[in-house]
């Protein structure tokens, strides 16, 4: 048995989890009632990463800029100008792909019990207010701009503290990485109870009215990941982006596509910056900065369904409008991240700019949640797997500027 488990832990996480999906997709094709109990190994994963990842994400920065060298560049506003040109460029990519392709939608009800922010003021209200939120509150409820925010200051201010100080968070840090690296070892048994659990309890078969929409909404989401997003990496680092794309988006995109929650991969993400050889100083804080404001799954589907109404109610829209959607939906997806329901609930907010009803937008809302079983799990794929690849873009730019080789490990 010990050999089996060496044997096991030798093989790559990426083939342990592809191994952990197809038992999964097997259970629930052919035995989903007696198999009923492999959904707790997706529960117990997805609640351990949500657990561990605002203590994480608390303590690394804390400790990265308490002894973050004066002079130092740590590349966050390089990374940032990139999360917002991608989140605005993937609004634009939806805008752009709705006229090119008119969707229809056959308008249900279903969400009516939802209560969807009444305004972008009121977004960016819940943002601040969430910036000055007590502590332990932030902790409990995973608000990582609350949290974001506290290490920022606790961490300027213990620049001053003592050495042992320094060590002792140091040492809280490197122990609370020791159980992150325990519980993505589990990912495989995980993502085999997340997949049985998607597919035994929606199944398919519900997606197939959706087709036209999902294939819009999904299209939009690829043609961002293999050509937009490349494009960016190629101008900031001028060598082939596919290797790094292609990475992040093994090793993060695919972890974020069953847990469908970007916070709860940002452990995976912390990982893999750390393969990657990244700067600590830097990914400590630019990852979970990224899994609150790096929205560009979600401004493709506030986009794409905004509009899926428009061409329903048969609105006349005039391109310069639209391009005010791809702007609307960029901000208010960055700035209301943490608001239950996800993107979906941005919706009425978008279509408030064309006149539709909150009636009318809710029943939209209630559409997104029947294929949200794949536009959410790609959507947050887009997003975290995009968290890792900007990061090392900008640290892989500067070493280009200053004529260092810039070697990509694949």
């Amino acid at each position: 048995m010990k050999n089996l488990f060496i044997k096991w832990n030798q093989v790559s996480l990426v083939k342990r989890i592809l191994v952990g999906l197809i038992i999964g997709v097997v259970l629930a094709l052919t035995i989903p009632d007696a198999a009923g109990w492999v959904t707790i190994f997706g529960s117990l994963f997805v609640g351990a990463l949500k657990a561990v990842a605002p203590i994480l994400v608390l303590f690394l920065v804390i400790h990265a800029i308490s002894k973050h060298r004066s002079g130092h560049q740590t590349n966050m506003k390089s990374i940032i100008g990139l999360y917002a040109i991608s989140t605005f460029l993937a609004g634009f990519v939806a805008v752009l792909a709705s006229f090119i392709f008119p969707v229809t939608l056959s308008l249900v009800p279903g969400a009516e019990d939802l209560t969807p922010p009444g305004g972008l003021v009121e977004v960016l209200q819940t943002l601040l207010f969430n910036i000055v939120d007590n502590p332990v509150s932030a902790l409990l409820n995973a608000n990582y701009i609350g949290i974001l925010t506290w290490a920022l200051l606790l961490g300027v201010l213990l620049r001053n503290a003592a050495d042992t100080t320094k060590t002792a968070i140091a040492n809280v840090a490197d122990a609370i990485t020791h159980i992150v690296k325990w519980v993505i070892n589990l990912a495989p048994f995980g993502i085999m109870g997340l997949v049985f659990e998607a597919i035994a309890t929606n199944g398919l078969s519900a997606l197939l009215d959706y087709g036209q929409l999902l294939l819009l909404l999904l299209g939009s989401m690829f043609f961002m990941a293999l050509v937009v997003n490349p494009l960016i990496v190629y101008i900031n680092i001028r060598q082939n982006p596919y290797p790094l794309v292609f990475k992040t988006l093994k090793e993060s995109g695919l972890t974020a596509f069953f847990t469908r929650s970007s916070a709860a991969n940002i452990p995976v993400n912390m990982k893999l910056c750390d393969e990657l050889g990244l700067d600590e100083d830097t990914y400590s804080v630019s990852i979970p900065l990224g899994a609150t404001i790096n929205m560009g799954g979600a401004a493709i589907t506030i986009s794409v369904l905004t509009l899926a109404a428009v061409h329903t109610l048969g609105i006349e829209v005039d391109f310069g409008t639209a391009l005010i959607l791809s702007v609307l939906s960029a901000l208010s997806a960055a700035g209301a991240s943490g608001v239950a329901g996800g993107s979906l609930l941005l919706i009425p907010l978008a279509s408030s700019l064309f006149g539709i009803s909150d009636d009318i937008a809710m029943q939209v809302v209630g559409v997104g949640f029947i294929i949200g079983v794949l536009q959410d799990s790609c959507e947050t794929a887009l997003n975290s797997s995009t968290d890792a690849l900007f990061t090392a873009t900008a640290e892989y730019a500067k070493k280009r500027k200053e004529g260092k080789e810039v070697i990509i490990k694949a």
